[in-house]
């Protein structure tokens, strides 16, 4: 009997886990369409909070009327996409009441809730820093979009800037503009993904796997901002020239602005927030040409800012996503003339708003890394995704209190691979 026994506790985790995991699996939406990495090796105490994450390489040519190479050089310089270690991810349920629903076969209504509100957590989370991240935009900032022709202008969009077709092309929307969008056309309304034998969010989501190039897809877990109280005065200058090389910006895709004449604003500007500065014009990231709009006009750079920003008097610092880069003759150029000293520019969007952007983005602009986590000196069992995600179940006992506890654990990482591969999208 004691080698029962022994069965059972080494396999409790593992029934756990089996059905804990299914049920998280089939309520991810926007982390199951993006690029996920297991961060074996890569995270340990030494890294700190960061950790380095794979970052596709692009290529230059060069050419001649006799194909000689002599004095070519490689002057490709790689970038690395370093990633933020996140927080726990962490619930808990007795370990009888878990006991229980084994031996009645009701594991999927004890463990269903629980791994959908972890889900629904990381997506939240993930949602934000997505937002913060997306270098590109699409239509008027804060105008929600009503028609098909709005979501096929974020399709276009994707297509002027260069971002490659080789993976999946993905727009996120709110319920309440999928139900707008139905009106309009509601051939488009039943949607859906073929090919599932588990009930998957994602499939659910999807309103249509191919609009614009794009998988159209619901969300209720798009991220928001509320915009501060700015006086009414969006618009100012560049205090200062920024570095526009792209040494600089290559591993964190970033760029630090000096921002002058916001008013008098004393306060916090929030991530998330979009810049554009007048003058200074998007290129091609495949062709490094002007990219164009529907009237014939240059499409004006902008940023968006990753964290918030502390303003006195109308100036302050804001990191912005998706640099301006511009070197003479440069391979990476992503603005046709450098952003420098005194340029205009404006804070997109009212004062006092609350805004939800809604997202478009190629799989590869993000990674979602899971970093694996150490075992306690308990009964364990590491349950790892199809994609790479790592959940650990520890059955444990407190000593202390007299307990017995059952925890699920996850710990990702979050990386910005391209931010020119997605953006916010506006009608």
């Amino acid at each position: 009997m004691p080698a029962a026994t022994n069965s059972f506790d080494s396999n409790f985790t593992r029934k756990l886990a089996r059905v804990f995991l299914e049920k998280f699996e089939s309520a991810r939406v926007l982390s199951k369409s993006v690029d996920t990495q297991l961060l074996q090796g890569q995270f340990n105490p030494a890294s700190g909070a960061n950790v380095d994450f794979k970052r596709p390489t692009d290529y230059t040519t060069s050419r001649s009327a006799t194909g000689d190479a002599t004095g070519i050089s490689d002057d490709i310089i790689t970038g690395k996409a370093t990633g933020t270690v996140q927080n726990y991810f962490t619930s808990m349920v007795d370990f009888y009441e878990a006991d229980q629903a084994i031996k009645m076969d009701q594991l999927d209504q004890l463990l269903a809730p629980m791994a959908t509100r972890i889900a629904t957590d990381l997506e939240l989370d993930f949602s934000a820093y997505m937002m913060k991240n997306a270098g590109l935009l699409a239509g008027t900032y804060g105008t929600a979009p009503t028609t098909w022709s709005d979501i096929a202008n974020w399709g276009a969009t994707m297509q002027a800037n260069g971002i490659p077709m080789d993976g999946q092309w993905n727009a996120v929307i709110n319920p309440y503009t999928a139900k707008t969008l139905a009106d309009v056309q509601r051939s488009l309304g039943a949607g859906g993904t073929a090919g599932s034998d588990v009930a998957s969010a994602l499939r659910e989501a999807t309103i249509t796997d191919k609009f614009a190039g794009m998988r159209v897809m619901t969300a209720t877990t798009l991220a928001s901002y509320s915009s501060g109280a700015y006086g009414g005065d969006l618009v100012g200058t560049v205090n200062g020239n920024p570095d526009v090389t792209y040494a600089t910006a290559k591993d964190s895709m970033t760029q630090s602005v000096t921002v002058a004449g916001i008013g008098t604003f004393t306060g916090t500007i929030p991530a998330g927030t979009v810049w554009q500065v007048t003058g200074r014009n998007r290129l091609n990231l495949s062709t490094r040409q002007p990219v164009i709009d529907g009237a014939g006009a240059n499409v004006l750079w902008s940023g968006v800012q990753t964290a918030d920003a502390s303003f006195t008097s109308g100036g302050g610092t804001v990191i912005l996503s998706g640099p301006a880069i511009f070197e003479s003759g440069g391979a990476y150029n992503t603005t046709d003339t450098a952003v420098v000293n005194g340029d205009v520019i404006t804070l997109l969007g009212a004062v006092s708003t609350l805004y939800q952007p809604n997202l478009f983005y190629h799989t590869k602009a993000f990674s979602i890394g899971s970093v694996p986590i150490q075992k306690l000196y308990s009964t364990d069992t590491l349950a790892t995704t199809e994609d790479g995600l790592q959940i650990r179940i520890s059955r444990f006992a407190d000593g202390v209190t007299n307990v017995q506890k059952v925890r699920f654990d996850l710990r990702p990482a979050y990386a910005v691979l391209n931010p020119f591969f997605a953006g916010q999208g506006w009608g």
